[in-house]
């Protein structure tokens, strides 16, 4: 019988080789007592949130007011002749304006939630490469988000640069300011 190296081995004594390290962070583990815990990064929903914020607002204007031209354009034809129509007509319109001041609210909200989770979703990638990436995450998610953007809503051709230069622009003023951070914080 032939001697392999396999049967040779003492199992107590072999080293195992180190598990390869991930390139991403681990943002779920277990505590001693077995709880587990997510690390969800700050900005993940403080600009999600900022971003419903202003969505909902400029939702509810420009919802609002578009609600409030279409009404008035449909009913120009026939004006209430007494103060009961009168009364009848701008509640009705007054309800018609705040519905469809909340559909535009939630229209607006919604795109721009999900362009900003596509930023910082980008950005916390790029962080998570490491290296090079790491140093230019914010100007990556300017890139990023600006190519989303375009491809989401088919903008021509000529738009799509000037969009994407935009984001390029956006997100190294954004590099800029949380360098100026950075050094602000320092001793």
């Amino acid at each position: 019988m032939s001697a392999t190296s396999s049967q040779n081995v003492d199992p107590s004594s072999s080293k195992t080789a180190p598990a390869p390290k991930s390139l991403i962070p681990s943002v779920i583990w277990k505590d001693e007592n077995g709880a587990i815990h997510v690390d969800v990064p700050p900005r993940m929903f403080v600009l999600p949130g900022v971003a419903f914020i202003v969505g909902s607002t400029i939702g509810i204007i420009r919802g609002g007011r578009a609600t409030s031209l279409r009404f008035l354009a449909e009913n120009a034809h026939r004006p209430p002749r007494t103060v009961k129509g009168w009364y009848f007509y701008n509640k009705t319109k007054n309800y018609k304006v705040i519905l469809g001041g909340l559909k535009g609210a939630a229209k607006e909200s919604t795109k721009l939630v999900a362009f900003s989770v596509g930023w910082v979703g980008i950005e916390e990638g790029l962080g998570a490469l490491g290296g090079p990436m790491k140093e230019v995450k914010e100007v990556g998610a300017g890139l990023g988000t600006a190519g989303l953007f375009c491809g989401v809503y088919r903008l021509p051709w000529r738009t799509t640069r000037q969009t994407i230069l935009l984001g390029g622009l956006i997100g190294g003023i954004v590099k800029i300011l949380s360098s100026a951070k950075e050094r602000l914080k320092e001793p």
